[in-house]
């Protein structure tokens, strides 16, 4: 069985994924409270956010995919953020505003609904081939 070893590579890999989402939310933070010492909030936020998803995207390359990081993958890497972004803000939305429930953990409850298709997003990206022009 030649495909065997493939669902434990992903199983390996969507558990590294989260574990460096958590990580790069922890990095997030602490940058945000760093920031917030000497910049507005929402320069702080920005900053904050910026470096922590270059930072997601070397540990992604490194640990979760095990690929070599390029350019190509670096610029196209923010679409992953943006999908995240998409589907978390629709998850808060349907949470509070359709299903009536608290809006204290609707943010917790949709980004852990936003996981499989960042994670899906993220190893296209990732594991892609530039796609050669003839």
């Amino acid at each position: 069985m030649p495909n065997a070893p493939l669902p434990n590579a992903v199983s390996r890999q969507i558990l590294t994924f989260v574990v460096v989402g958590v990580v790069n939310t922890a990095t997030y933070y602490c940058l945000y409270l760093l920031f917030l010492t000497c910049l507005p909030y929402l320069a702080a936020h920005v900053l904050a956010f910026l470096i922590s998803m270059v930072g997601s995207f070397f540990l992604n390359a490194r640990f979760t995919y095990r690929t070599r990081p390029t350019w190509r993958k670096f610029l196209l890497f923010p679409l992953t953020n943006v999908t995240n972004f998409v589907i978390t803000t629709a998850g808060v939305y349907v949470i509070v505003d359709v299903l009536h429930a608290g809006s204290r953990f609707a943010p917790l409850l949709a980004s852990a609904a936003a996981i499989p298709v960042t994670f899906l997003v993220s190893r296209r990206v990732m594991l892609s081939k530039p796609e050669t022009i003839a």
